[in-house]
């Protein structure tokens, strides 16, 4: 028997897999996962998958794509599914060739004449018995994800697939329920977002025994009643607490990541509770934060998760005396996290810690310099690169993408020269140094590359307020949210026109698109009130109305003071 899991990176459906596989086997059945513990089984099909990965390959298209992903799979069935099925009583696999199906035809846009033939031959008339879809909300999933890569920090650079945005993963998504949707005799859907771990896996178990056997097959979670409307921002913060609240037993990574940025005194409660059970991820959320409760808290949780309280030191926390003390006790502990808070600082303080940080922290004191076009931050970048090996060593994937770092939202000679250097390395690392750059030669490499990389290349809009910014937003249509995260608080006929159009299928976006001014004026207030009402479910947009609620709380008070 072959039972296959899917779902969009983060559903959980690697974690659930797994332990299936274990528990099934204390039940004492043959069980063979061909992706045991997140690693593929054949080293082939392992190697493709890092080759399809790797962003470096940022040119590949659509067509090599899905010939590549379906290589992998084949590689994999052939190898070991095959063979497993012969030997085992159930064979379980993380992923099948529907992942190639769906990134081709709702990731891609690849017609479906195009792609089914490849798969079937793939295929060659193997069929799981059971598909198990884990759905999840694509922002939790996407939380999920973050998480994991704050608490155990990935090597290289990040996935080539990331490149087109959140989008992406609303596509899939939606392609999985498409699939599942036509043949429900042979899917389960199954909601990963509110059940206990250990409640669903003994579900699940219970499942595939009951397939093995004939019985009649159990209901599983499927998503819960449509919620009711929401009506005020008080309301929308207090339907986003209960959430949180939920999280707190069952999932507290979760709940601690969602209280990021956030303020007030409900949320200071919730994070006191959570700081000593997860210190980095309530550090991480303390990101520019300098109330008195940030600092404090950054004090409590300093020994516990130094990096992460030395990386929320940006923007208003990044120079006051209390982000100095906090870097002058971790300077000889923590050298390259106290490198890395320095970025963009151009003070004579700075530039001393920087030489002093040097020799144990090179790679992070020149990317420290992102933004500074000095003849100083030159020197300081060009006594790194000559210790690197000279320009050469600019075509290295790790040289080259800390040199992007470096030059991001440089639009001199000499950081052109760099991206032409390091283009072949690490082109979505140069994509995104043109940050802010309104040159010719900056919208040009846009306008070739954004079909391609379509996060990297909107996220270097953010501010921009020019003809070509809007039209590369324009172009994706309601594809892409990065859109609208690229044109916070900008206010105008186009930015509103582009709000209205995208509302719906991004209403958290389009709330944060605001930002904390335009969120309270009338137009604004509206706006997310009729979100509200048509998207109670969207728990993205609860949280974007919490902050809302927050900042409209602060501005009675500056206006009764």
């Amino acid at each position: 028997m072959l039972i296959v899991f899917e779902g969009i990176d983060g559903s959980g459906k690697t974690t659930l897999s797994n332990r299936v596989a274990r528990e099934l086997r204390r039940a004492g059945l043959r069980v063979r996962h061909v992706r045991e513990d997140g690693k593929l089984a054949s080293p082939v099909s392992e190697g493709l998958r890092l080759f399809t990965k790797n962003p470096r390959n940022l040119a590949l298209t659509p067509m090599a794509e899905l010939l590549l992903y379906t290589a992998r799979e084949t590689q994999l069935l052939e190898e070991v599914t095959r063979p497993a099925l012969a030997e085992y009583e159930i064979v379980i696999a993380d992923r099948f060739l529907y992942t190639a199906e769906v990134l081709a035809r709702w990731g891609r846009g690849l017609p479906e004449h195009e792609v089914r033939p490849v798969l079937d031959a793939c295929a060659r008339g193997l069929r799981p018995d059971h598909v198990f879809l884990i759905d999840v909300d694509p922002a939790i999933a996407r939380a999920r994800r973050r998480i994991s890569k704050l608490l155990a920090p990935p090597q290289g650079a990040s996935s080539r697939k990331g490149l087109a945005g959140v989008g992406m993963q609303a596509r899939l998504r939606a392609g999985y329920r498409a699939l599942a949707a036509e043949s429900p005799e042979q899917w389960s859907l199954i909601e990963n977002a509110d059940v206990p771990l250990d409640t669903l896996v003994a579900l699940l178990v219970q499942h595939v025994l009951h397939l093995k056997s004939g019985e009649p097959l159990m209901s599983l979670p499927t998503r819960a009643r449509p919620a009711p409307s929401i009506h005020s921002l008080a309301e929308a913060r207090a339907r986003f607490l209960a959430r949180v609240d939920a999280w707190m037993d069952e999932e507290p990574q979760l709940a601690a990541w969602f209280l990021s940025g956030l303020e007030g005194p409900d949320i200071e409660e919730r994070q006191t509770r959570l700081a000593g059970r997860f210190p980095e991820v309530i550090a991480y959320g303390l990101s520019g934060l300098t109330d008195a409760h940030a600092w404090n808290l950054r004090g409590q949780l300093e020994e516990a998760a130094p990096v992460q309280v030395l990386g929320s030191l940006k923007e208003l926390a990044a120079e006051t005396p209390e982000a100095w003390a906090l870097r002058e006790r971790w300077e000889t502990r923590k050298p390259e996290a106290v490198a890395d808070s320095l970025s963009g600082l151009d003070s004579e303080k700075a530039w001393a810690l920087r030489e002093r940080l040097y020799f144990a922290a090179a790679e992070q004191v020149v990317t420290s310099l992102a933004g500074l076009g000095s003849e100083r931050a030159w020197k300081e970048r060009g006594r790194w690169l000559s210790d690197m090996g000279g320009e050469a060593a600019l075509g290295l994937e790790r040289v080259a993408r800390t040199a992007c770092r470096s030059i991001r939202g440089l639009d001199d000679a000499r950081a052109w020269d760099w991206r032409e250097r390091a283009w072949e390395a690490a082109p979505d690392a140069v994509l995104r140094t043109l940050d802010g750059i309104d040159g010719e030669r900056a919208w040009e490499m846009r306008e070739q590359h954004v079909a391609r990389a379509p996060r990297a290349v909107l996220g270097t809009l953010n501010g921009l307020d020019h003809p070509r910014a809007w039209a590369l937003r324009e172009s994706f249509g309601v594809q892409c949210e990065e859109a609208l995260d690229s044109f916070v608080g900008l206010e105008g006929a186009t930015a509103w026109k582009l709000r209205t159009a995208l509302a719906d299928t991004w209403p958290a976006a389009t709330v944060k698109s605001l930002g904390p001014l335009l969120a309270m004026t009338p137009r604004g207030r509206a706006l997310i009130e009729r979100l509200l009402e048509s998207h109670p479910h969207d728990f993205a947009l609860l949280r974007q109305a919490a902050r809302a609620a927050a900042d409209h709380t602060q501005e009675l008070r500056n206006a009764s003071a």
